[in-house]
């Protein structure tokens, strides 16, 4: 069976749940109306469909727009060899959303992450805390209100207390540089570029 044909199968499963079926570039995505509702959605897409392996997990900041969040679940089947991406939304008073750990084990580490980065919280993780920053670090830096430089932490004995990650931003890429080392994304400033031909 094919992506597409999958997904119809769950749309009609959860009928006003789940959206129609969104073609892009061959990748198919369907939205997901009640965050409440993930699991229970998830566990049919692998139970039923197949979707046995959840690749990746992540979120976006739609900042300026309500909902401000939206979280995305990138799916494999290895029965069906296809993808799929289910979305949800998340406002920003909400903030939480159940977690889909009992459907997929690896989901713990990703769920961490976007609790670490974005602020978002899964009821009903079995570990929530942070994975990359240190606990206690009160900001989440993958927001899109978060500074380009960062901003100051007063962590002492615990962390830096300067700006993260690194003063002086923003972080730029330079397109087209000498070398790799020339395009890595860094703090820039006139005074840091080499001289141009």
């Amino acid at each position: 069976m094919t992506a597409r044909e999958l997904a119809l199968q769950l749309g009609a499963q959860f009928p006003g749940l789940v959206s129609a079926p969104a073609e892009f570039r061959g990748e198919i995505t369907l939205r997901v109306a009640e965050a409440e509702r993930m699991p229970e959605v998830c566990a049919a897409a692998k139970a039923e469909l197949g979707f046995d392996y959840l690749v990746d997990m992540t979120s976006v900041d739609n900042y300026g727009q309500d909902p401000r969040f939206t979280v995305v679940y990138h799916l494999y089947s290895y029965r069906h060899h296809c993808w799929l991406r289910l979305k949800t939304a998340v406002s920003e008073e909400q903030s939480e959303l159940p977690t889909v750990t009992g459907v997929w084990r690896t989901a713990d580490w990703h769920e961490r992450e976007i609790y670490d980065m974005m602020g978002l919280r899964f009821r009903g993780h079995p570990d929530l805390r942070r994975i990359l920053m240190w606990e206690g670090y009160p900001y989440f830096p993958l927001r899109k209100d978060f500074p380009l430089a960062g901003r100051p932490s007063d962590v002492p004995e615990v962390a830096f207390t300067g700006a993260a990650p690194l003063e002086g931003g923003p972080f730029v890429t330079t397109a087209g540089g000498a070398d790799a080392a020339a395009r890595e994304p860094r703090a820039r400033t006139p005074e840091s570029e080499p001289p141009r031909d």
